[in-house]
């Protein structure tokens, strides 16, 4: 894996994260940790899911590589596209709702006793994965290193949703979808940086 693919590979994991870390900055509003438990379950979760889900996508991508080779570019950038603009808005609108749950003095916008149920932890490593699932199918296609590649993003999932909770119990859960948001920006952003990469050496 050269720089740029590097760089790229750390950009989406980055992005990608956003989700989790807006996730885990909401849960750490709600849960008690004063025990490391909780922050420890959400961080391997989380980044477990977000290093499995690229790698079945990789294997679907790598299975029509001879197929679409000639527009994967194309492709790489819709998915990247869609991905960040999806996540830009969901964060957009979650972050108006919860600042009107905010602004009638709410503390949290769900309550288990400070609790994290298994069940609950599981749909939510689904949930925040699943964006994940279609950027492993551009891995393939773009014939980037997968074993680095996964383990890039699960590290750093893991770095950042264990770390928000933190941020989650000091500023609250408002903040998650302000990064969701940016996530989804940075998404954006590698889309198009791909497409134009790909285009400039076509010229």
């Amino acid at each position: 894996m050269n720089v740029s693919e590097f760089l790229t590979v750390f950009g989406i994991g980055v992005g990608l994260s956003m989700d989790a870390f807006a996730v885990a900055i909401a849960q750490g509003a709600c849960l008690d940790v004063r025990t490391p438990k909780y922050p420890l379950a959400i961080g391997i979760t989380f980044g477990g899911f977000q290093a499995v889900m690229p790698l079945v996508g990789y294997l679907a991508g790598v299975s029509f590589r001879t197929v679409i080779a000639a527009f994967d570019h194309w492709i790489a950038f819709a998915l990247l596209s869609v991905i960040g603009i999806k996540m830009f808005i969901d964060g957009f609108f979650e972050y108006r709702k919860k600042k009107r749950y905010e602004d009638a003095g709410l503390a949290c916008p769900v309550s288990n006793g400070g609790r994290l149920r298994f069940h609950d932890l599981m749909m939510m490593g689904i949930a925040t994965s699943i964006d994940a699932l279609a950027v492993g199918i551009t891995f393939g296609m773009l014939e980037i290193n997968i074993w680095i590649s996964i383990l890039i993003i699960g590290a750093i999932t893991f770095l950042l949703s264990t770390a928000g909770i933190f941020v989650g119990k000091k500023a609250g859960y408002l903040l998650g979808n302000g990064m969701e948001m940016t996530g989804g920006t940075v998404l954006f952003a590698l889309g198009i940086k791909i497409l134009v990469e790909h285009l400039v050496k076509g010229i």
